[in-house]
């Protein structure tokens, strides 16, 4: 989901609700501790450079009950993040801590936001050798009796 589609959706709420894939509600008491960009510049495994831009919304459960943040306010803090920093509208990233910090994509079910898992893949699968058909999700099948998948100087790593 970009930017844009929050702005656009806040307005129409009564209340600012995340709720994790899996069903879980982020308790309502939380705070958007940050908002900004975050770039991710790097090498795929193909040799490739690439250069990521999202915004990031940052989720933190604080012991403040007394407080809700209302979408308004939320429409605020994006705006000032806007005009301060530039922010430009891309695709948000929220980052909540459960166990650890993780990192969801966003998406909205017609009342509230939903904090979608994210998932590694291979960006240079033409460059990696792993036929797409074992590819499913993340997983390689090796044969049986093969010690690794890699050998020196066969370019899939």
């Amino acid at each position: 989901m970009k930017l844009s589609e929050v702005k656009k959706l806040l307005p129409t709420l009564d209340n600012v609700v995340f709720q994790l894939e899996d069903g879980t509600f982020v308790p309502e008491h939380f705070h958007v501790t940050e908002v900004g960009t975050t770039i991710k510049h790097f090498i795929d495994c193909g040799g490739v450079t690439r250069c990521e831009e999202v915004v990031n919304f940052q989720l933190w459960n604080a012991d403040d009950y007394e407080h809700r943040l209302k979408p308004g306010k939320l429409l605020h803090i994006i705006e000032l993040s806007e005009d301060k920093l530039g922010i430009k509208d891309a695709e948000v990233e929220v980052e909540y801590q459960s166990n650890t910090i993780g990192r969801y994509d966003l998406d909205f079910n017609s009342s509230h936001f939903v904090l979608k898992n994210k998932a590694t893949a291979c960006l240079a699968q033409d460059a990696c050798g792993v036929p797409p058909a074992q590819q499913q999700n993340g997983l390689v099948k090796i044969p049986v009796g093969v010690s690794s998948c890699c050998t020196p100087g066969g370019d899939c790593c």
